[in-house]
């Protein structure tokens, strides 16, 4: 944790407590005990961030009540002569979860020197909530407001991720009673305290949060082993030209289990019009990378050339030929010269993205530089011009020319020689809002290199695993939303940009080894035409109902799956399957084309007999059931079935409750001359 700021305050060592429970409990300063409910007579000076009179110069403006909001600040006045156990503060909503300020007295034993009391200071969160799958990550500043001098009000940060069984995160000594109570000190005033937190949160996993309504748009379901997949397909979702591409590929005839483009299709249409997380793992089959290994042998840069390889080979002859190029291919000149004669051998080549060296450089520029740097052909390794024979030369790469869409992979992962394994470098490395590149270009080009970050793909830990977000600008307007996997989030420019050039090992309100791994850059003349909105109308009707009659049948397999449990099969037997069977027993069911009918296990009889009537169009009254019984020697044979006395029991009863009932089913043989199957006498036949 930090350290106290102000050099008087240097001897409230802090430690930091990640749990507290007690059984007496004080709300807004009035003491509960065994269930007993407190009643408020007085409202807090400061509460929920809203004043209720003038208390100090530096408290917060008062804040909207969006409940959704990321955060917020609010206030706790305590009457310290009444705080004997717990207490808490009103809730405060944010990110759709109550926060609440927890205090408490607390003592710390030491062998050296006698038992010190403390002030413990906590930020507690959804602490009421009785499930157990929720968790929000929120950073925050824990305040003990100075009533004398404001500006030297005592301050503590906290960084935690939340959950059921860490509801609670902050100072189990946050500063001693002593220094709480000294007049001199300027934080005890009319027998009262004030606490203050500034919470910052991230949307929350595991409890309701709608993307949609916040946001207006959706996230992807993490499978658990697509690291950096479910990014970069926002991240390719939200190049509008590219998704409008996409839906006018021809995929009509492609097997929709391999088909790399209508997979695609698929969670494109579903990113934009479904309101709830969309799937991928028919993506992952449909290119083979289904398991973790699959991910961990590849980066993201790979992903991505997998990904527009197959819409670009699919996208030859229609008319949407060349929109891969078009949007990401730009041109590099490479190059020898020879320093002392006049030759040079040069060749273009095209690119998809530019991998940036982040190793010891500042900021983009600055590898941007590196990657341009001339490099001096001499002594042992000059250069065979040919004719010319050695030669001392210069080696080096121009840009010929840069696409509308800039993807730049900085390289953070990388192979150590000296420990002999693959490292995270999380250096600091700058970028900015607006990129200008005219400066590395062999000739200026029709309209400037000037760009504008529309996604900034980010990873959190180290070289061995960890957790992959983007944030999206996705009109270009500056308005960034987080894409954390299946929740979506509003989110500011800082979040976005600042938050993540890594090197925060210092700032505790950033996660540690978190930052950028790969940005995207639009151009500022094809902003318009790149993220130019997709409407219905650009998805042709074709792929619209192929994908809601897909829809349609995933529903119904799906309510087949969760009904299956009220269902069992009747397996029948007809005379013509007994012909020709040679064995010990009747007939071969596995040979035997046998009808079956699912049915519900709550049917009776008497409905199945209508049912088999109406299926084989022969009349009930010229069918007989005789189910089959199996006998020790696992042989079977049919038994008798007194319709007018069973007629009302259920299949389930007949079929002793196992999940397919076998029967031979008499009919009435055509030539008999009757209209009905003669009653069957048991005692006589």
């Amino acid at each position: 944790m930090n350290q106290v700021a102000g050099k008087e305050e240097q001897q409230s060592e802090p430690e930091e407590m990640d749990t507290r429970e007690d059984e007496n409990t004080m709300i807004d300063g009035k003491m509960l005990e065994n269930g007993d409910i407190a009643m408020k007579t007085e409202p807090n000076p400061l509460v929920n961030g809203r004043e209720g009179g003038s208390l100090t110069s530096n408290l917060e403006e008062p804040m909207d009540e969006d409940e959704a909001r990321s955060e917020a600040t609010f206030a706790y006045t305590v009457n310290i002569s009444r705080l004997k156990d717990t207490a808490l503060s009103q809730p405060t909503f944010v990110r759709n979860l109550p926060w609440k300020i927890m205090c408490m007295p607390r003592t710390s034993p030491n062998q050296e020197r006698p038992v010190t009391k403390n002030l413990g200071f906590f930020l507690q969160c959804n602490a009421e909530s009785d499930s157990s799958s929720w968790s929000c990550n929120a950073s925050a500043e824990l305040r003990l407001i100075n009533h004398q001098e404001p500006e030297r009000t005592f301050r503590r940060k906290i960084q935690h991720l939340f959950y059921s069984k860490e509801n609670d995160w902050g100072f189990s000594h946050f500063v001693s009673w002593t220094d709480l109570l000294d007049p001199e000190k300027g934080y005890i005033k009319d027998d009262a305290i004030t606490l203050e937190v500034k919470v910052s949160a991230d949307a929350p996993h595991g409890v309701s949060w709608d993307s949609k309504k916040h946001t207006g748009y959706v996230g992807l379901k993490n499978q658990g082993a697509t690291c950096y997949m479910n990014s970069l397909l926002q991240t390719l979702f939200f190049t509008n030209k590219l998704r409008k591409a996409v839906y006018l590929m021809p995929t009509e005839s492609d097997d929709t289990t391999k088909s790399v483009a209508f997979a695609l299709q698929r969670v494109f249409y579903e990113l934009q019009f479904s309101d709830k997380p969309v799937g991928t793992k028919k993506l992952t089959k449909s290119f083979g990378w289904d398991t973790l290994d699959s991910f961990m042998q590849h980066d993201v840069q790979e992903l991505c050339r997998v990904l527009l390889d197959n819409v670009e080979s699919k996208m030859k002859a229609t008319v949407v030929e060349g929109t891969i190029p078009r949007l990401f291919e730009g041109k590099t000149i490479s190059y020898v010269e020879c320093k002392h004669v006049k030759y040079m051998s040069s060749r273009v080549e095209a690119f998809y993205d530019i991998q940036l060296n982040v190793k010891g450089k500042k900021n983009i520029h600055e590898s941007f530089k590196d990657y341009v740097a001339i490099e001096v052909l001499d002594g042992d390794n000059k250069y065979d011009a040919g004719e010319n024979g050695l030669q001392e030369a210069e080696k080096g790469v121009w840009f010929n020319s840069f696409p509308s869409v800039l993807h730049l992979q900085l390289m953070r992962f990388q192979y150590d020689p000296l420990t002999d394994t693959n490292i995270k470098i999380n250096d600091r490395f700058e970028f900015p809002e607006k990129l200008n590149l005219d400066s590395f270009m062999q000739t200026a080009e029709s309209t400037p290199a000037s760009y504008t970050l529309h996604a900034v793909l980010v990873h959190s830990g180290d070289n061995h695993g960890g957790h992959y977000v983007v944030y999206i600008n996705p009109r270009g307007d500056g308005k960034w939303c987080k894409f954390d996997d299946d929740v979506v989030s509003r989110c500011t420019k800082q979040e976005a940009i600042d938050n993540n050039f890594g090197g925060h090992e210092e700032d505790i309100s950033v996660k540690h080894c978190t930052n950028a791994y790969m940005l995207v850059y639009i151009r500022d003349s094809a902003v318009a035409e790149v993220l130019l909105p997709v409407t219905e109308n650009d998805i042709p009707l074709s792929l619209v109902e192929r994908l809601q009659e897909e829809k349609k049948q995933e529903a119904i397999r799906r309510k087949d799956r969760n009904e299956a449990h009220l269902y069992m099969t009747i397996q029948v037997s007809l005379e013509d399957d007994f012909n020709g069977h040679q064995g010990n027993d009747l007939l071969d069911p596995e040979r035997s084309n046998l009808r079956t009918f699912r049915v519900k296990k709550t049917m009776t009889l008497d409905e199945a007999m209508d049912l088999l009537a109406e299926n084989m169009k022969i009349p009930k009254e010229q069918l007989r059931p005789w189910p089959f019984n199996t006998r020790t020697n696992d042989t079977k044979r049919p038994t008798v079935l007194e319709l007018d006395q069973e007629g009302h029991k259920t299949i389930q009863e007949l079929a002793d409750k196992e999940n397919m009932w076998s029967i031979f089913l008499e009919t009435l043989n055509g030539d008999s001359g009757l209209t009905r199957l003669p009653v069957f006498d048991k005692e006589c036949e």
